[in-house]
């Protein structure tokens, strides 16, 4: 970042305010999705080590074909924001609107790719005879469950520019709870196996969904803003997302080579890459929660004209974010022993597991300055640049985790090849702030 001068304490408090205030409710929000997953490993695990393993690759895939298009949340943070910013309320909602009718679009074409070609992607990665039907399984069923997903990503996004992130919090909890009990119901109860915990998921997002859509269509006629789908609004919505769409997918594809890497090191490494990163993407979603805040609340900075403001937010919201990593990596590293226990009886994966969390423990400091940056650039709408420095990352990484198979290390270098991906992401994103040319100021960037 540019060098500035110290903050006053007063301005500290203030920030610190604004960042608890969105912070805390947008992290309950954020893990709902991993905690989703985390549900399912608990209750498939127990199944086997095959039903874990055929979930790990499900999950991933399933996903990728979710979160390429998280620029539904993003994007749509970033220029509600600034309309909030610039006083247009309803101008705001309006854009929220055109990203939920690209989000229903989208999913529909996710799903006539997903459900015909669930067998063929299992097989790309990898996944052994015993995993692989368990996993096309999970993934044909959860496919009908990507519309909701991509609606309450859009939906998300409105609320969060609005500076309302407690609404979501409340759907997310809602959506948690009627995810657990429908899945022990319907693995257990029903007998379904692994399919019943793929319906129970698809029923609560469905439900989330709509929980959503009853939020945002009564704030749109509150304000006077069209719900009737708009080509031109439309389209727009997806330019502005195409520069985060290439650095969403540079993410997805590190976490699928990761991901076929640790398949191709058997069915064990698999399943303990399947626990590791149910808690990664938990601990990732709990940094982003300062990241949300962060692109609220420097949007809206950035669209009331005020750089000053912007850049001692940011400052502070990394602050924000050594602290919390920290404190996270001395929980995973005192919690793993306790942590294995609840998703495997298996002592094999448990001791696969084990050394490999250690380098989630070391890298979290680093992933705490990683998710906010992303979080600050994103709020200023900075996604040609996100995109580069993504791609920039992926060229690096993929090469040093497609030979842990060659030069040994198993699971545990794996994930020593995560650390320095996060390591990279840190100096290209730290390198922009600094530069301070992510600041553009206005109601559009």
């Amino acid at each position: 970042m540019t060098q500035a001068p110290a903050a006053p304490r007063a301005t500290r408090r203030r920030h610190d305010r604004e960042i608890v205030a969105l912070a805390v409710p947008a992290f309950g929000a954020l893990i709902a999705e991993p905690l989703f997953v985390m549900a399912d490993s608990a209750i498939i695990g127990h199944l086997g080590t095959a039903q874990l393993a055929g979930l790990g690759i499900a999950s991933v895939l399933l996903s990728t074909a979710v979160s390429v298009f998280v620029f539904l949340a993003y994007a749509t943070t970033a220029a509600v924001a600034r309309r909030v910013g610039a006083g247009d309320l309803q101008a705001a909602i309006r854009q929220g609107v055109d990203g939920i009718w690209l989000a229903l679009l989208l999913g529909a074409a996710v799903i006539a790719v997903v459900l015909p070609s669930a067998p063929a992607l299992v097989d790309l990665f990898g996944a052994s005879d015993t995993a692989a039907p368990y996993a096309a399984t999970y993934l044909r069923i959860s496919a009908l469950g990507i519309p909701a997903m991509l609606v309450v990503l859009a939906s998300t996004g409105v609320l969060r520019g609005l500076q309302d992130t407690r609404t979501p919090l409340y759907v997310a909890v809602a959506g948690f709870i009627a995810n657990a009990a429908l899945n022990a119901g319907l693995v257990y109860g029903a007998d379904l196996g692994i399919a019943g915990s793929a319906w129970g998921t698809v029923i609560a997002q469905w439900g989330m969904a709509a929980a959503y859509l009853t939020v945002v269509v009564r704030g749109a006629r509150r304000h006077g803003a069209s719900l009737r789908p708009d080509t031109a609004g439309i389209r727009a919505s997806a330019q502005a997302g195409a520069p985060l769409l290439v650095r969403t997918l540079s993410l997805r594809a590190i976490l699928m080579i990761a991901t076929a890497v640790a398949a191709r090191l058997g069915d064990a490494d698999v399943a303990a890459h399947q626990i590791i990163l149910s808690l990664w993407s938990l601990l990732a979603f709990a940094l982003d929660a300062i990241a949300i805040a962060g692109q609220a609340i420097i949007g809206r900075y950035l669209g009331a004209n005020d750089t000053r403001g912007a850049r001692e937010a940011c400052r502070r919201m990394v602050e924000w974010g050594i602290a919390t990593g920290m404190a996270l990596g001395l929980l995973v590293f005192v919690g793993r022993p306790l942590f294995l226990p609840l998703f495997t009886s298996d002592a094999l994966v448990k001791g696969t597991a084990l050394p490999a969390l250690l380098m989630v423990a070391l890298s979290q400091p680093i992933c705490g300055i990683v998710f906010v940056l992303d979080g600050v650039l994103m709020g200023a709408g900075d996604g040609p640049y996100l995109a580069g420095a993504m791609l920039i990352t992926l060229a690096v990484f993929a090469p040093v985790a497609l030979l842990v198979p060659t030069f040994g290390g198993g699971l545990t270098a794996l994930w020593g090849a995560m650390t320095l991906m996060m390591t990279v992401r840190m100096l290209t994103l730290w390198l922009r702030a600094r530069s301070g040319r992510w600041m553009v100021t206005g109601a559009t960037r």
